[in-house]
Formats: C-alpha cells, structure tokens, sequence
C-alpha cells in the first residue's frame, strides 16, 4: 500500500511579487529549492497564512540568493506582495517506507527568504 507523506515544506516565506501576465506556476529562489529537495516542475501545495488560500501548481527556479517567491498566472490573484506562504511537496512511499521517512523542512529568515 502507498500513502502520501510530506516531502518537503519550505515554512513562512514572504511573497516578493505576482505577476498575472506570466503563464503561471511558482517561482522560488532555486536555492530555497534545494534546501527543500524541491525540483523544477514539481508540484507543490501553496498555503497563503494571511487570507486561507490553498492552492496548487509547479515550480520553476529563480535567482539563487534572491529570496524570490512570485505567484505566476492566475495564482497571482491568490497572494498580495507580503503575504507568508507555507510551500508544500509530497510523495508517494510505501508504508513501511513512509514510516520512516524525513521530510526536507527549511525555515527561511522571514524578512528576506534566505536561508539563515
């Protein structure tokens, strides 16, 4: 049997922009990503802690050390520069596995989404 378990969880980071014009997804600082084990493409579930939201899309890389988290696309009318998110990827494993298992947590620093 297969469960879902965390996989990685990047926790409380602040939107740096939303652009409606993109063609959508989720930018993040790539080193954000690899601190988190998260690819490019890779769904992930994005928790918006100042209005509820939930949602989900893809990732795509940004400027390592920039601290850049932008919602693209129609996402971007979910977040207001500012808001702190909570990015969430989970995977499959089975049950003997999931047990075990460690999720990839990061916690930024809040004021600027860089890895303390």
């Amino acid at each position: 049997m297969l469960v879902q378990v965390v996989k990685s969880k990047i926790h409380r980071v602040k939107v740096t922009g939303a652009d409606l014009n993109y063609i959508g997804s989720i930018t993040i600082d790539e080193d954000l990503m690899d601190a988190a084990n998260i690819i490019e493409g890779e769904r992930v579930q994005i928790v918006n802690n100042n209005n509820g939201e939930r949602l989900e899309t893809y990732t795509i890389p940004g400027p390592r050390g920039s601290g850049e988290i932008t919602l693209n696309g129609a996402a971007a009318r979910r977040v207001a520069k500012g808001d702190i998110l909570i990015l969430i990827a989970y995977c499959y494993l089975e049950l003997e596995a999931a047990k075990k298992f460690k999720p990839s947590l990061v916690f930024p620093n809040e004021k600027d989404n860089t890895l303390t």
